[in-house]
């Protein structure tokens, strides 16, 4: 039987600790992350959230995303799940992932450093004040 743990909603300071040593995260690893920060997901699902909420900017190739799905695995920062209850008979033979506390720690790590580079760059007016363009 897969894992079935719930993540839980913050990270203590250990997890934090250990969060920074993930970082940066590749941009794919990122949108996997993000993917799955607010549900789990099989593969497709996965691939179907980063292309709707990135506009088609990042397409994921099959083969790129379950060799990232492994890796995040091996890496504890995420975790193969049984199928959601409701899931449809014919998705529940795919693999479902869950953001682990590890990897939800790693992914607001992630988000902060993100958004720091970002208000650098508007000090810098590489993208204008906030507020303005």
């Amino acid at each position: 039987m897969k894992s079935t743990y719930r993540p839980t909603a913050g990270a203590d300071g250990e997890a934090s600790a250990d969060a920074r040593s993930f970082l940066p995260l590749t941009p794919l690893a990122f949108q996997v992350l993000l993917a799955l920060a607010d549900t789990p997901r099989h593969g497709y699902g996965v691939m179907r959230e980063v292309d709707d909420r990135t506009d088609g900017l990042i397409r994921m190739r099959t083969g790129t995303l379950y060799v990232l799905l492994s890796r995040l695995v091996d890496q504890a920062l995420i975790a193969e799940i049984d199928p959601p209850g409701d899931a449809a008979t014919d998705a529940r033979e795919r693999r479902y992932y869950d953001v682990t506390p590890l990897g939800r720690a790693v992914l607001q790590a992630e988000a902060r450093r993100l958004a720091s580079v970002v208000d650098e760059a508007r000090r810098k007016r590489v993208l204008g004040r906030a507020g303005k363009p």
